[in-house]
């Protein structure tokens, strides 16, 4: 996987490696058949978020709230926890 680390999160110090991968997320929206396009258009997940996920970056929990809503799927469906 790859990680970034969390020092854009003013709630985590550095940490080096991260500890969040949203590699399950991608797998749940091919499986729904929802494109980023739909999530953008319909749903209003910024582009931005989209680019937070690709790079592992810091989401707030409203937004995976969101996804999961979104998505009708599970929080580990949209992340995954990586041990360092």
């Amino acid at each position: 996987h790859s990680c970034t680390n969390y020092k854009s999160s003013p709630m985590i110090k550095s940490r080096g490696d991260c500890m969040i991968s949203y590699a399950p997320f991608w797998d749940t929206l091919k499986r729904a058949g929802i494109t980023t396009y739909m999530l953008r258009e319909k749903h209003n997940i910024s582009p931005n978020t989209l680019t937070r996920m690709r790079q592992n970056k810091y989401l707030s929990m409203r937004t995976i709230e969101d996804l999961c809503r979104i998505l009708n799927c599970r929080l580990e469906d949209i992340a995954e926890y990586i041990k360092d």
